[in-house]
């Protein structure tokens, strides 16, 4: 079974195929870095990976996967791994890539879920990543965001039994977000800045976790200078 990594160095066990884990991340953390770690390790455990860019480009993805050593290019083509450019639309631009959104308004995003993530057979070997829902935000009133990952993406994730891992930037949108959002996940991550030392420090904890059990403890992060691939401090 595929790993996630970070997440299951906290847990006891595994976490089951189809949780929807929701990661709250302070803006200037690790977290972007994290997230192609995480992609990185699930590919080379066997897994199949979806990535929606939200806050850079799907050729900067490719490359930081590159220099974790994953070849982004070969996955793309055995079609172990998706990137799906929502990153060009913020610029109101259009997207040279094949899997692309033209709009992030909640009323074309449904028709996205409809035809790509509702069909299909069931996928406990995939996870999705979407790297900064935040940024939904900018495009759509808040309330009808919300509802649109709760009414659509979570149930279209479970019933297929993917596994997903959605980022949201904290102190960012009003409390309704956070405990929305929280209230249908069955696990919740942490990532945020130190600066209570000399040096910034970058942490994560596992703030609940439904099915499996966890440490609960704040840990280090450390990010290796030449890759950026993110691991706990030993």
């Amino acid at each position: 079974m595929p790993r996630i990594s970070l997440v299951e160095d906290l847990t006891s066990g595994r976490v089951p195929a189809g949780s929807a884990l929701l990661a709250e991340f302070d803006a200037s953390s690790q977290w972007y870095n994290a997230c192609v770690t995480i992609a990185a390790e699930w590919l080379r455990t066997g897994g199949k990976v979806q990535y929606y860019a939200f806050a850079q480009s799907p050729e900067k993805i490719r490359n930081q996967l590159v220099r974790v050593g994953i070849d982004a290019t070969k996955f793309e083509r055995d079609n172990s791994l998706e990137i799906w450019d929502w990153y060009t639309t913020t610029l109101g631009q259009n997207s040279k890539e094949k899997l692309a959104a033209e709009s992030l308004k909640v009323s074309d995003l449904s028709i996205h879920v409809s035809r790509v993530r509702m069909k299909g057979p069931q996928a406990p070997d995939t996870i999705v990543i979407g790297e900064d829902i935040s940024v939904l935000d900018r495009f759509n009133d808040e309330k009808n965001w919300v509802e649109y990952e709760l009414a659509r993406s979570y149930p279209a994730f479970r019933d297929r039994s993917i596994t997903c891992l959605r980022g949201v930037i904290r102190d960012l949108h009003s409390s309704l977000v956070y405990k929305r959002l929280e209230s249908v996940s069955d696990g919740i991550i942490d990532f945020r800045i130190n600066t209570d030392h000399e040096e910034t420090i970058n942490e994560i904890r596992i703030r609940t976790m439904r099915n499996v059990g966890f440490d609960s403890h704040w840990h280090r992060l450390r990010v290796d200078p030449e890759t950026f691939e993110v691991t706990l401090e030993k």
